[in-house]
């Protein structure tokens, strides 16, 4: 039944805050003088929160300041700036920070400078497009502590590259480069504090770009929003990094389509692979493996990662042709096993391939090198290197990390320094 009407206007509202909520609050508008303030600005007035977070801003801009005076180590420094971590028990969940970045732009592409703000709620029309029609698109990137004490970015310019694309192919206007990578800077260094010590884990950096203005009827947002946010992460999976994963083949649903979005990192691609893995996860797997939609009889790859098959020096992964993520890590690996004298082929790879193959990975910047222990077809369970993690996956993954981490050097090029208070 319909509800009386009346002038009072419901709206979501996430608030921006610095408390350690990140649940969404509603509230209602009593008058339309507040929603029409309201509808001003989704995200900031004049590229600034609140009045009441502007003077939280000024109190965390001079409080860094005042950190920066007296900085003299870690040890004192992380006394000053966050909580205590266990970093033992850290694993791949949501730990909140201290700041976030966010910039704010028009159709048009006409970006206004972005900034450094508390971590916390932000504010968003019920009828913006990202929460609409799912016009949004994300990146995953890590940051790494040497055993220098220095911070450091992997690939940095690959993820802007694949992030501008992401939002050629779903209609919003692309963060240029320089923008990216200075912003990628900004929030680590706001965040520095918060970088696991080596060895241990990593800033796991979460770029997004989404339409934020306000919209009815299918079509581009007005406006859109440039936010990244960061938390510390160890091991993605149960076990710790090293521990084999047992997969199981999915044939009833599909990741994507030729001609879809598989290719984006969009932000529509990941909710339909929930009820395929909540079910594995029920049943004792630990994710997917999709085959292609077309055939139904070709590895595409893991609902978060690609997917590799070894056979003696021969490393095989399906070929990028539009449905599937072109990782960075997927890319980097490919280029790593090459120099290590293996044939390396980017191709249809089929699933029998996959149950003969002497040993099987999985890559992408959360799961790093992941090896998997089992593939299971048809209720018939295909065991690799005894369950343990193969040889070629091993030094891959030390070839990998040695380099995020500064134990290696770097002959490529790959690492970006962050230098302490960067433009802070």
């Amino acid at each position: 039944m319909a509800s009386n009407a009346s002038s009072t206007m419901t709206t979501m509202v996430f608030r921006p805050t610095v408390s350690n909520s990140s649940s969404v609050v509603a509230s209602s508008s009593a008058s339309s003088s507040s929603s029409a303030a309201g509808r001003r600005s989704p995200i900031m007035q004049n590229n600034k929160f609140s009045n009441n977070n502007d003077e939280k801003n000024r109190i965390l801009n001079r409080r860094r300041r005042e950190k920066r005076i007296t900085r003299g180590n870690l040890a004192v420094n992380n006394a000053i700036t966050r909580p205590e971590i266990d970093w033992s028990k850290l694993g791949f969940g949501l730990t909140e920070t201290e700041s976030m970045y966010i910039a704010e732009c028009t159709i048009d592409g006409q970006w206004k400078v972005g900034s450094i703000h508390p971590y916390g709620n932000i504010s968003v029309s019920p009828s913006a497009a990202v929460l609409n029609y799912g016009q949004g698109i994300f990146e995953g990137m890590k940051a790494f502590r040497t055993p220098e004490d220095e911070i450091v970015t992997f690939r940095p310019d690959e993820n802007a590259k694949r992030f501008a694309e992401g939002a050629g192919r779903m209609s919003m206007p692309p963060v240029p480069k320089d923008i990216f990578e200075d912003a990628v800077k900004k929030v680590i260094s706001a965040n520095r504090d918060y970088v696991p010590p080596v060895g241990v884990g990593s800033l796991y950096i979460r770029p997004l770009l989404i339409g934020t203005g306000a919209i009815l009827g299918l079509g581009p947002a007005p406006s859109y929003t440039f936010l990244i946010y960061v938390s510390p992460v160890a091991s993605y999976f149960k076990g710790g990094q090293l521990s084999p994963i047992d997969l199981i083949v999915e044939e009833d649903y599909h990741r994507a389509a030729p001609g879809g979005t598989g290719s984006t990192k969009c932000v529509g691609n990941y909710s339909p692979v929930l009820k395929v893995q909540l079910q594995a996860k029920k049943e004792g797997f630990s994710d997917v493996i999709y085959l292609d939609a077309k055939e139904n009889k070709y590895i595409e790859e893991v609902s978060s990662c690609n997917f590799f098959v070894v056979k003696g020096k021969t490393i095989a992964t399906p070929a990028l042709e539009g449905t599937i993520l072109p990782g960075i890590t997927r890319k980097s690996i490919i280029e790593l096993a090459r120099d290590k004298g293996y044939t390396v082929e980017e191709r249809k790879v089929g699933l029998d391939e996959v149950l003969s193959a002497d040993e099987c990975f999985c890559t992408g910047t959360a799961v790093v090198v992941v090896p998997v222990g089992s593939v299971t077809h048809r209720g018939k369970k295909t065991v690799f290197c005894d369950g343990k993690i193969g040889a070629t996956g091993q030094m891959l993954y030390d070839e990998l990390t040695g380099i995020q981490q500064g134990r290696l050097k770097d002959t490529k090029g790959w690492i970006e320094h962050v230098p302490k208070d960067y433009h802070l």
